[in-house]
């Protein structure tokens, strides 16, 4: 059981808000900035204006961190990105950065360099985002990332994180049982069946135990209420939905491409998500209760992205 409780233990994935403002800042409440931190590799999901100001406030390690994913190129979600990318190459950043993000986006940033003569230090690895269906844009042994269309009044994409499934832990007392030696025991993880001497075949499920499910995280930016990704964020442990106004501004949500927080709430019920956390919020509302409130009516596991929250993607009990 030893290995169980380590993969639980030592495999931290968890979010930091900070910002959860919607297009102007207010005094306490910042522009569309967070940190997903997966294995203690850290990613950053837009990058609103003043973002680094808040990476430092919570003491984050800016070196750490190796991937940037921005949803779209209005202000309030890369303003402060140009300013990060600057102080990397003041900070003498040698490991490349990744930087996910709508195709225009390098034009943006080519421009800025050319106007001002500079040229990156460091390896900046830009890849685009396709805005009209969803792909899988990052993958390793560890994790999936996956981009996938959201609805607003320029091409948006939301983000969806996903842990891979961990090998399968060993039970130590079956293996000592029946003596397997050693070198079986990586294929056995892998999921396979031992050959004893005698021809006995040991089935992998006494061999070992079923690994914890994997977690997972979405991120759904500016967008209208449409049940069109329903698909992409099913199931998540935990969703990041914006929730721009309450439901009394139904009308103008609509008009404007954004949700209510009504709306979120009703999303993460039809999704089956673990947990909603709902931010973007306008600055017309300067206490933040009623939307909380008025998402929980539809998902009572529902939570605010205020600056500074970190919230814990926790490990499952065993499959």
């Amino acid at each position: 059981m030893y290995e169980v409780f380590y993969y639980i233990v030592i495999m931290p994935f968890d979010l930091t808000i900070l910002g959860s403002s919607s297009a102007t800042p207010t005094a306490n409440r910042n522009p569309t900035g967070q940190i997903l931190n997966f294995r203690d590799k850290l990613y950053l999901i837009d990058c609103g204006e003043g973002t680094q100001s808040r990476i430092r406030q919570n003491r984050i390690k800016f070196n750490q961190i190796e991937k940037i994913f921005i949803s779209h190129l209005h202000g309030d979600h890369y303003f402060g990105l140009l300013g990060l990318l600057s102080t990397y190459n003041l900070m003498g950043r040698e490991k490349p950065l990744d930087l996910y993000g709508p195709p225009a986006l390098k034009q943006v940033l080519d421009l800025n360099m050319r106007i001002t003569h500079s040229a990156w230090r460091y390896k900046l690895n830009f890849h685009p985002t396709n805005p009209l269906e969803s792909e899988c844009i990052f993958e390793d042994n560890k994790i999936a990332i996956y981009s996938f269309p959201l609805i607003h009044r320029i091409d948006t994409t939301g983000y969806k994180f996903v842990e891979k499934e961990k090998l399968r832990p060993i039970n130590r007392k079956m293996i000592d049982d029946y003596d397997i030696p050693f070198y079986a025991i990586n294929r056995i993880k892998e999921g396979a069946d031992y050959k004893m001497d005698d021809g006995t075949i040991l089935a992998n499920s006494k061999l070992t135990f079923n690994p914890p499910k994997p977690r997972s995280y979405a991120f759904c930016s500016d967008t209208v209420y449409t049940e069109t990704i329903l698909p992409y964020i099913k199931g998540v442990d935990l969703l990041y939905h914006e929730a721009t106004f309450l439901h009394e501004l139904k009308d103008q949500a609509r008009h404007t491409k954004h949700t209510t927080a009504k709306q979120a709430g009703e999303i993460a019920k039809k999704a089956g998500v673990g947990k909603l956390i709902i931010g973007h919020f306008s600055s017309r509302y300067k206490k933040l209760t009623p939307l909380l409130e008025e998402a929980k009516e539809e998902f009572e596991n529902t939570e605010l992205a205020l600056e500074g929250r970190k919230f814990e993607i926790e490990a499952h009990e065993n499959n």
